[in-house]
């Protein structure tokens, strides 16, 4: 087990070394982001720009004019909150080949507290013209994820955890743009997850087998764009709609894939998440309790 943002440091250390056009910005952060391993190996293409994030994300913009291939890390509450003119502007207005890289999503920063869980972040990036989203569930998902990354062009937001995440996945497990993994075929259910909730919905899915009610997990890793043909397809052929997400309900994966059902099949989806509060300081299971997203919540929809 790996957090993914620790993933995500071994995956720039590793494409350092095998493309030197990498560079990497950083906001007085560093430890915390993972990026002080490319930091380590690579210090003339680190770059830390301070408790700065307007600025870093627009020097990023102008690296990345230049040919580089840019990531850009700070907190979530961060780069999505205190940046958000900028990656809006000047990122995606323009259109830049930028990979925007936030960690310490969700309530899962813990102890933090409030002031530093950004459930909101999914809802603000979503709402940007040109903008791409991606929220992996473990250390290969988060690696593979960051290879389409570094094939797409255009600016990307990269949402990682700072709590160890369960492995879901082998290097056999395939992604791409606009896609979903499915595990089971069950009718009875379909439970759409992300990032931290994957393994929770998988862990209500072995439960509820045990019951004789057999469900499957979408993990919607890719979140803009979404895999509309997968979400439709579960809605036709399950029983019953659940999504659940460390992140808002307002705006976040919830609401995207009942935008979906609104327009093409229309069905009811249960929403399991936080529920327009904030968050508290707390450890994250008893956090997770606290605002239901747990595999208990899931089979109690059942």
């Amino acid at each position: 087990m790996k957090s993914t943002r620790e993933s995500y440091g071994e995956y720039l250390v590793k494409k350092g070394f095998e493309n030197k056009d990498i560079v990497v910005f950083d906001a007085d952060l560093a430890n915390a982001t993972c990026t002080k391993l490319f930091k380590k190996e690579f210090p003339d293409r680190h770059f830390d720009m301070g408790i700065s994030e307007q600025d870093m994300v627009g020097t990023a913009c102008g690296m990345a004019l230049t040919g580089k291939k840019v990531f850009a890390s700070s907190f979530a509450m961060f780069l999505a909150g205190r940046a958000y003119e900028q990656i809006r502007n000047t990122a995606a207005y323009s259109n830049i080949d930028v990979n925007l890289c936030a960690t310490h999503s969700g309530l899962a920063v813990g102890e933090d507290g409030a002031t530093h869980q950004c459930i909101e972040d999914i809802a603000l990036m979503n709402v940007i013209p040109n903008m791409k989203i991606f929220c992996p569930a473990d250390d290969v998902a988060t690696k593979k994820v960051l290879d389409i990354c570094m094939q797409e062009k255009g600016p990307k937001y990269l949402r990682l955890g700072r709590n160890k995440a369960m492995d879901v996945y082998s290097d056999l497990d395939i992604f791409k743009l606009g896609g979903s993994n499915t595990f089971g075929n069950g009718n009875e259910g379909t439970i759409f997850a992300v990032g931290n909730t994957v393994w929770i919905a998988l862990e209500a899915k072995q439960e509820l087998e045990k019951k004789g009610i057999n469900v499957r997990v979408v993990d919607l890793y890719s979140i803009k764009p979404i895999d509309k043909e997968t979400i439709i397809k579960s809605a036709k052929e399950t029983d019953k709609l659940i999504s659940i997400e460390d992140h808002s309900i307002v705006g976040g994966i919830g609401s995207i894939i009942s935008n979906v059902l609104t327009e093409e099949y229309p069905k009811k989806l249960i929403k399991l998440g936080v529920k327009d509060k904030f968050g508290k300081s707390g450890d994250i299971e008893n956090l997770y309790k606290i605002y239901g997203i747990t595999k208990e919540e899931i089979i109690n929809k059942f």
